[in-house]
């Protein structure tokens, strides 16, 4: 994840949320930046910040950050039960790299593939829905003349406009036809400065009802299990919490629930196991794989420790993983005694 030493505001952070709950159960965690990895003699390990025993752990969030004490180790990665990926995109592709030399030892979450696959708004493109029932009409290109043809083109008289591999809200822009003589300097400047140092830019559809805001869904092995309405600021059309935008309790509709089993399986089966998908008018509009946020809020909102069974389910798997490793060493001995 991000440096801790870096985190300004630890009551609204989901990963120090996540820490606290790991802490708070007897676990050791121990924190490293993707540029802390290395490998030493055939053996992957980070530089790690590891948050030290406590004898009573704060339940304030903002407290428990500024009362943890550290230390720093080099620690190797296949030593550990889990790696939880709280990395901020854009994703570093060289860090997939490292990881690949552990994960059949460790139980990474997102999933090494998932994360390779699933790391740019280019995710969506892979579930069905050739009639754009619950993905709203998408364009991804770096041909400029293509992206002003397809706006001319669109029935819709608005359209969004965002980088690849932006987050947060950032680069997100609401386009109109009837500024059509700003469209030539804007895409030459998103073309050239995109976020991350990709020049391809997303292209979709307005969806009618957005003003309203969005909604972000927390998903866990391809379930839901909490919500929020994200509503955009007085002068800002995006509802990131992080762009000024406020939250609200939501409830999901019919047709939200069906869309979140629709992608569940798939989700699933690429081993993204924890996503935050955000959803417009009952429309997917994003899949969040690296650090989706939102749990602190969430808590507030419904009084709720959404952390707990995202814990829980790191735990089942862990135990999942060690009986099955026991099993086998039981079964080789056999074999080896024989």
């Amino acid at each position: 994840m991000y440096p801790w030493e870096t985190i300004k505001v630890p009551e609204n952070d989901s990963s120090v949320c996540l820490i606290h709950e790991c802490v708070k159960r007897g676990h050791g965690v121990a924190i490293c930046t993707p540029a802390n990895l290395t490998i030493r003699n055939s053996e992957t390990s980070a530089f790690c910040t590891i948050i030290n025993k406590m004898d009573k752990v704060p339940s304030n969030l903002k407290t428990f950050h500024k009362t943890a004490k550290t230390r720093e180790e080099m620690l190797p990665l296949a030593g550990f039960d889990v790696i939880f990926m709280r990395a901020e995109p854009p994703l570093d592709p060289l860090m997939l790299n490292f990881l690949d030399s552990v994960k059949e030892d460790v139980f990474i979450m997102n999933s090494v593939n998932g994360m390779r696959v699933a790391n740019n708004k280019l995710y969506t493109a892979v579930f069905d829905d050739p009639n754009n029932e619950i993905i709203p009409v998408t364009h991804v290109s770096k041909n400029k003349d293509y992206l002003i043809k397809t706006i001319e083109e669109s029935t819709s008289e608005k359209m969004i406009l965002k980088p690849l591999n932006g987050f947060g809200g950032s680069g997100v822009i609401l386009i109109e036809k009837s500024a059509m003589g700003n469209i030539n300097s804007l895409l030459d400047f998103y073309l050239q400065n995109a976020i991350g140092g990709s020049d391809y830019v997303i292209l979709q559809e307005y969806i009618e009802g957005a003003e309203k805001g969005d909604v972000r869904i927390l998903m866990l092995n391809g379930q839901p299990i909490a919500s929020m309405k994200r509503i955009p600021g007085e002068k800002d059309h995006r509802s990131n919490v992080s762009a000024g935008g406020s939250i609200e309790k939501h409830t999901l509709t019919t047709k939200e629930k069906q869309l979140c089993a629709k992608i569940g399986p798939k989700l699933i089966a690429d081993g993204l196991h924890f996503v935050g998908i955000d959803v417009i008018s009952e429309m997917l509009v994003e899949v969040n794989v690296m650090s989706p946020g939102g749990i602190t809020y969430m808590n507030k909102a419904y009084r709720a420790k959404i952390q707990e069974p995202i814990i829980d389910f790191l735990e089942a798997k862990v135990m999942e993983l060690n009986a099955g490793f026991n099993r086998r060493a039981k079964l080789r001995k056999t074999v080896d005694d024989a």
